[in-house]
């Protein structure tokens, strides 16, 4: 059974097959487009509230003919204390996949094993890899003839600020490796990626580290892209006030952006905060593509969701 719990769960041969069907979903989108999976039921497990998440994945499934059972894990017995075993054997039985956005990586990884059906990461703290996937069809359409255009994305400097120890700086070291892109994360001392996603790098690129650089300035030079998070995220807001202090220096703002390239481009998978990690005037300049971003969930995951689908099929 295949799943989708990293970037690298698809083969270098299935990535672009994976791109080029959320190109041609986008293009089809409002004609007529393949209900590939008609008449089936997925789940969608959220221990984090969502916005663009929820919406993007219930849509897609609808769109693509199946019925989404949405289920937050308080409304479930997972919160009186039953097992994420029994609960995926369970839900195996109904279900034909699951879409899930949680806390600990393991917890996917959990539910892979014992459900019997895809699994797809919707977010953990370690990975969140369909918005990177999402985020390279937008460079790819931004610099390329479309988002299937991963050529378009060799040698391409794109730099992280702010936490290098999060999901989305996790997430962009695999995809630089698997992209050929030059990644650069950029933060305060304390927030340098860490051991784990240094080991799962080392799996795809043998010899290649994550690249750390703690001043922003020299970070920046010559990026042809520019990425931020939020500082607290979901989990962290006991030390929002050490968070807040320590990133300041990293804030994207426009005098920043200015010792970039001259084209260089603003992505943020949202929801943002102006005045932290980013200024309302870089969010509202003519660089920042945060809604193409947000758009492309929607056809990435569909040709996420389809392709997982079409190989369950061929294991019953």
């Amino acid at each position: 059974m295949r799943h989708f719990l990293k970037e690298t769960d698809f083969s270098a041969a299935e990535i672009p097959m994976i791109f080029s069907m959320a190109a041609e979903l986008k293009r089809l989108r409002g004609g007529s487009y393949p209900r590939v999976l008609e008449g089936q039921s997925w789940g969608m497990i959220f221990y984090k509230n969502s916005t663009r998440t929820r919406i993007s994945f219930e849509v897609g499934l609808h769109e693509l003919g199946a019925h989404a059972v949405r289920l937050d894990t308080s409304a479930t017995q997972i919160s009186r204390g039953e097992s994420i075993e029994d609960t995926a054997k369970v839900m195996g039985r109904y279900l034909h996949g699951l879409v899930i956005r949680t806390y600990g990586q393991e917890i996917v990884d959990e539910f892979a094993q014992h459900a019997g059906i895809p699994v797809v990461n919707a977010l953990t703290d370690f990975l969140h890899p369909c918005q990177i996937y999402s985020d390279v069809m937008t460079l790819a359409e931004k610099w390329g003839n479309d988002g299937s255009d991963l050529q378009a994305l060799k040698g391409r400097k794109l730099v992280f600020m702010g936490d290098c120890a999060s999901n989305m700086a996790n997430s962009w070291v695999l995809a630089g490796a698997l992209f050929g892109m030059e990644i650069v994360l950029s933060g305060p001392d304390g927030f340098a990626p860490g051991t784990e996603i240094a080991n799962e790098l080392s799996k795809i690129a043998p010899g290649q580290k994550p690249v750390f650089v703690e001043d922003p300035e020299a970070a920046i030079r010559g990026a042809d892209a520019v990425y931020t998070d939020v500082w607290v995220s979901m989990g962290d807001e006991e030390e929002a006030s050490k968070r807040l202090t320590a990133m300041a220096p990293y804030s994207v703002t426009n005098s920043l952006m200015e010792k970039a390239g001259p084209k260089s481009l603003f992505l943020h998978c949202m929801p943002a905060h102006p005045g932290e990690e980013v200024t309302q005037e870089v969010l509202s300049s003519d660089r920042a593509v945060l809604f193409d971003q947000a758009e492309n969930r929607l056809h990435m995951q569909k040709a996420i969701l389809a392709q997982l689908g079409e190989w369950a099929k061929q294991e019953l």
